[in-house]
């Protein structure tokens, strides 16, 4: 089956203007942050989001959603594949962030959208991009160039780990996003503790349904 990426794109070049890259909300004010995370079954996307108060880092609400993909995983659109299970889950909240985290690229991306900007937009809430590799420019010092523009910055947030690549999602300015980053590090994890509960929590549904699947089969 044949997928609609020309349309894909335009779509991606038509939000990525609407991306507001400075801080648009009250740094002061932020006491709940948010990581989502996904994890797969098959064709299935599970999507695993855990808020945490800013202070502690102890997580105070857990949602999770589980969606059949709509597409399969496509470099460079991946949102197109896990936000809809993401969107449902963050939906569920009873407590919702003022921060979002995405195990994914924000404005790093091709064409400035990945899926940390495609969620804050759809979302509308400020939303910041952790990715482990990156999709595109060139590493100067600690800051990712592309197309002539910083489109991230390399964070190493744990001793000989390599960094990451922190970035604008939305509602965001990439100053700030790296400044809540590192203060959202829990040693000894490399993610920022909302990021990795929400990790440790996909995995965790993942083995549930696996374990579904196996007992429906006996």
């Amino acid at each position: 089956m044949p997928y609609p990426i020309h349309r894909f794109k335009e779509e991606q070049i038509k939000l990525a203007r609407r991306v507001i890259k400075r801080d648009d909300f009250d740094k002061s004010a932020v006491k709940l942050v948010a990581g989502v995370d996904t994890a797969y079954i098959d064709n299935k996307v599970i999507a695993a989001v855990v808020v945490c108060d800013i202070n502690t880092l102890e997580p105070v609400e857990r949602k999770y959603a589980i969606k059949e993909a709509p597409i399969p995983y496509i470099p460079g659109f991946l949102a197109y594949r896990d936000s809809p299970a993401i969107v449902e889950a963050f939906h569920l909240l009873e407590k919702k962030p003022d921060i979002l985290l995405v195990d994914a690229h924000g404005i790093s991306h091709p064409r400035f959208l990945g899926m940390a900007s495609h969620l804050g937009l759809v979302l509308d809430i400020p939303t910041i991009g952790v990715a482990k590799k990156k999709v595109c420019g060139q590493i100067q010092d600690d800051k990712l160039i592309y197309k002539d523009k910083i489109v991230a910055q390399l964070v190493q947030t744990r001793e000989y780990a390599k960094p990451l690549f922190i970035s604008i999602g939305h509602r965001i300015s990439l100053k700030t996003a790296v400044e809540f980053v590192k203060r959202l590090v829990k040693p000894p994890h490399k993610l920022p503790e909302p990021l990795h509960l929400a990790h440790r929590y996909a995995d965790k549904i993942r083995e549930r349904e696996l374990e579904k699947q196996k007992k429906n089969q006996e």
